[in-house]
């Protein structure tokens, strides 16, 4: 089963989830994330959706900004043999749980990252990753500004 933790748990090393980079400067309490933060190349994936999908330029340049911040900040863990080894297990933990990977692929993919590298999973959508073997998640609170 996921192991989860609040956010009071530290931890040395975290792989961040896509919500959390979003969240980044909304998060005043450096205690709130592990000391040294990963993403994985899914969350850089996601991002890159994000100008795209919409006509408003505005948000398209806020969306891109995440992208390049997030390529600026971090080096991506990639979607590997390993995490392709760990994507069965997660697959196979959320259909017993009757949950279907193709709802959540993208965070299917980041759990097996996770776990394939051994990290914790940093997420502010802990019901996400609910019912994974293996997988450590830590909840991280996004304070509304």
């Amino acid at each position: 089963m996921t192991e989860t933790r609040d956010e009071s748990t530290r931890f040395e090393e975290g792989l961040l989830d896509t919500n959390v980079v979003l969240a980044l400067p909304k998060i005043r309490d450096p205690a709130a994330l592990p000391d040294r933060s990963y993403i994985s190349t899914i969350t850089l994936a996601e991002l890159s959706v994000g100008p795209l999908v919409t006509d408003d330029p505005v948000v398209r340049a806020a969306r891109q900004a995440h992208v390049q911040q997030a390529e600026a900040d971090f080096d991506p863990i990639p979607f590997d043999e390993l995490a392709a080894r760990a994507f069965g297990g997660v697959a196979a933990s959320l259909r017993r749980a009757g949950r279907t990977t193709r709802a959540r692929a993208y965070d299917a993919m980041i759990a097996a990252i996770a776990i394939a590298n051994a990290l914790p999973l940093y997420t502010a959508n802990v019901s996400d990753f609910e019912e994974i073997r293996g997988l450590t998640v830590v909840a991280v609170r996004v304070p509304a500004l």
